[in-house]
This record gives structure tokens, sequence and C-alpha cells, in this order.
């Protein structure tokens, strides 16, 4: 699963840590010192996936999260010096996919690197017959897309798991701990907050598209509108 990947560091010895052990897993590895030369360098070339450290100077991590998903769907994983919750709220209600703090391990690194091409890596179309429908929402769950009417939702990994399984049983009371196991299939344990960020994220493009899909059952959990 060889991929091009920008490492966006101000630290130039930790990009040569990190562009040597994605290399090593046959990826090629572009490199930017700051979050200008990162939106240069997306502008420029197809990027499957940027490595973003959080804290730099001049545009940061967030703000440079933030423009590039203005634009690109691109995936990203962020890197941070701080093991701040809020930091990594944030940055995941931006449209990050992972979140790591130093110090960390380049074998970890590839991991999470490698999960996140996997999950956000684009399938062939699915025929009409995969494709999932919710009221006024489509889902293609083998190309991870998602629609209302004609509309394409921008979706993160995440949010796509979390509609997917509304659209899959609708009018299904979820709980948080459902909805925790079907976000994150890997059983990574995330601050509730995490959550509702994300849910958060798929009721805004459904709004944005049209359709408030998603409903609030006070004290229970949420469900999905059928009609």
């Amino acid at each position: 699963m060889s991929a091009c990947i920008l490492v966006v560091d101000d630290d130039a010895p930790l990009r040569e840590v990190v562009r040597y052990a994605l290399a090593r897993e046959g990826h090629r590895v572009l490199e930017a010192a700051d979050g200008a030369q990162a939106l240069a360098v997306c502008a420029d070339q197809a990027v499957d996936l940027v490595v973003l450290d959080v804290s730099m100077p001049g545009l940061d991590g967030l703000e440079t999260c933030r423009r590039l998903r203005a634009t690109a769907t691109t995936p990203i994983v962020f890197l941070s010096s701080r093991d701040d919750e809020l930091d990594r709220v944030l940055g995941l209600e931006l449209g990050g996919d992972d979140y790591l703090t130093k110090p960390f391990s380049t074998r970890e690194l590839a991991s999470r690197v490698k999960a996140v091409l996997r999950r956000t890596r684009e399938a062939p179309p699915a025929s009409d017959d995969d494709v999932l429908h919710a009221g006024p929402v489509r889902l293609d769950p083998v190309g991870f897309r998602a629609w209302v009417g004609k509309d394409e939702l921008t979706l993160t990994p995440t949010e796509f798991r979390l509609l997917l399984a509304f659209v899959r049983q609708p009018g299904r009371l979820w709980t948080r701990e459902d909805l925790m196991a079907r976000a994150y299939p890997d059983g990574r344990h995330v601050a509730q907050r995490t959550l509702d960020s994300h849910l958060r994220g798929v009721r805004a493009a459904l709004r944005e598209a049209g359709a408030d899909a998603i409903e609030t059952v006070h004290g229970l959990g949420y469900r999905m509108r059928r009609g």
C-alpha cells in the first residue's frame, strides 16, 4: 500500500527520522518545514496523506488543517509535543484522521499511517445494489462516499463510520457506547468529547445538505429519522 506522504514539521531531524521510517515502508515521502510550504506542496502535487505537526511557528498545524480541508479531503495524521485533550479534540474536529503524541515510535507511526490509508483509499464504485438508503441519505460503504440528493458529503473516516451505522439501522436508538464501538472498531479509548465532536461533524454535513436526519433522544442517545 505505497502512497505519497507529506511530512510537515519545523524540526528537520524529526522530519528525517519520519521520512526514513515511511520510505522503508515503500512510501514516497515529501517534506515541508511549515504550514505555508505544506499548502504549496498540496496545491502542486497529488498527496495521499499528510503527517502534520500541531505546533509550528507562523501557520500552525491546526490552521494548516483548516485550510487543507477547505479544498481537499486528504487524510491527516497529527503530531504534537503536548498530550492535551483539547488539542486532540480540536484537531479531530477540524478533520484530522488520527493523532500521535511525541515522543512516539516510528513503528507506531507507520502502523497508524497504514491504518488511515486502508480506511481512506478510494475503493471501486459500488453497484446500485450496494448503495444504502435512509430517507434522503445515500451511502456507498465500498467507496466511502455519501450523498444527500445530488450533494456529496465531505466526511472524515470516523464520521463516515458513524453515518454508516445510522444508515444501516434507521430508527434504532444508539447509545454513546454503541457509537463508540462503531466509530473506533480497533477498540481504542477516546474521550466522549471526541466522539461528540465527530457526531457534530456528521450532523453539520447533513444539515448543510438540507437533511436534519439525526435526532437526539435526551438522556438516551441518538437515532436517524426514517423519513
